[in-house]
């Protein structure tokens, strides 16, 4: 009997802050060596004006929001890539199911005790910034990986208890992404 391949490992959650430099190098200018450093791009927003007291709820509920659940947004980009990259090793597409299979299990045991204590709101905004990383909606993540039928009963259990998968997210668009895009901006910076 062949033995399973071993699952990648799950990295642990971190601070959702992006590094403040992409990184160094050394050139030489006059004779002289000098080391570059290649900062990350910065943003900046105009001064926030609320038009009333909703509005600036709205704010504050955003940021309690986006710190707590980019760091997963990020952390599930992260692990999609890793295994996107390490199934594509797999020979066949049964070997590709079985280890698709033990890590979605691996990855409930691990996050299923937080995630459940999410509000609705949270999950919402976990699925916008999902979106926001990946370019894809959850439930066109869940549908690649593992199935439209799968990604059809998510998406259906995710509805029963308020929670779209397939939630859009234009910050160019709609006011309300427009902020959270402002405020996950922020918290990479550390600004927040």
């Amino acid at each position: 009997m062949a033995s399973e391949p071993p699952l990648l490992e799950i990295p642990e959650v971190g601070s959702g802050r992006k590094q403040p430099t992409r990184g160094y190098y050394v050139t030489e200018i006059d004779g002289e060596e000098v080391t570059m450093i290649v900062l990350n791009d910065v943003v900046c927003y105009p001064p926030l004006v609320f038009k009333n007291k909703k509005e600036e709820e709205f704010y504050w509920r955003t940021v309690r929001d986006v710190k707590l659940t980019l760091p997963y947004a990020k952390l599930i980009c992260s692990t999609l890539l890793e295994t996107y990259e390490y199934i594509e090793t797999f020979p066949t597409v049964k070997e590709r199911e079985d280890y698709l299979k033990r890590m979605e299990s691996a990855i409930f045991d691990q996050y299923k005790p937080v995630l459940k204590r999410f509000s609705k709101n949270q999950a919402t905004m976990l699925c916008k910034l999902i979106k926001r990383e990946t370019n894809q909606s959850g439930y066109n993540i869940i549908k690649a990986f593992l199935g439209s039928l799968r990604a059809t009963f998510w998406q259906t259990f995710g509805r029963f208890f308020g929670v779209n998968l397939k939630v859009d997210f234009q910050p160019e668009k709609d006011h309300k992404d427009a902020i959270i895009e402002r405020v996950a901006a922020h918290v990479e910076l550390g600004i927040l």
